[in-house]
């Protein structure tokens, strides 16, 4: 049993952890959420995930992400999509097309229906004080009620 402080490994560098706006960002820890979101909510702009939201200082990273669709097939709509920025430009980091929104199915990002960006685009810290959010492509979504989103992000700094 250790006996002082002295015994414990000694910290380097920066701190990894931090509060910024109130909100605890732990730079390098995988975190995950899981959202579930009412349909009627959906909207064609950015709503921020609650734990990502834009801080100075901090790049979120998507690492992965999953859809779900409660109480329907997701219909009308073309996409509920995971968006946020990458060099200035609002990006949609992951599509899931309402083709693989059917009820209780799981659509993970890269799977059919799912687009992501590019040569992996998708995984890359987006832009400093940019929140990682949700919203709606193509118009109402009916039929469903709730799209559970379940994202795993890391905090990087800037």
């Amino acid at each position: 049993m250790p006996t002082s402080n002295t015994d414990y490994p000694q910290g380097r560098g920066a701190p990894v952890s931090r509060f910024i706006r109130d909100i605890l960002v732990e730079f390098g820890v995988p975190k995950f959420w899981r959202q579930r979101v009412p349909v009627a909510s959906l909207i064609t702009t950015l709503t921020a995930f609650t734990p990502t939201p834009g801080l100075p200082g901090v790049r979120w990273r998507l690492i992965d992400a999953l859809a779900i669709a409660i109480g329907g097939a997701a219909t009308t709509s073309t996409s509920a999509n995971i968006s946020s920025l990458l060099s200035g430009a609002a990006v949609e980091l992951v599509a899931f097309a309402v083709a693989g929104l059917a009820q209780s199915a799981v659509l993970r990002m890269g799977a059919a229906n799912a687009a992501v960006l590019a040569n992996g685009a998708s995984l890359v810290s987006n832009d400093a004080n940019a929140a990682l959010g949700f919203k709606l492509v193509g118009g109402t979504m009916t039929v469903a009620t709730h799209i559970d989103f379940h994202i795993h992000y890391v905090a990087d700094p800037q």
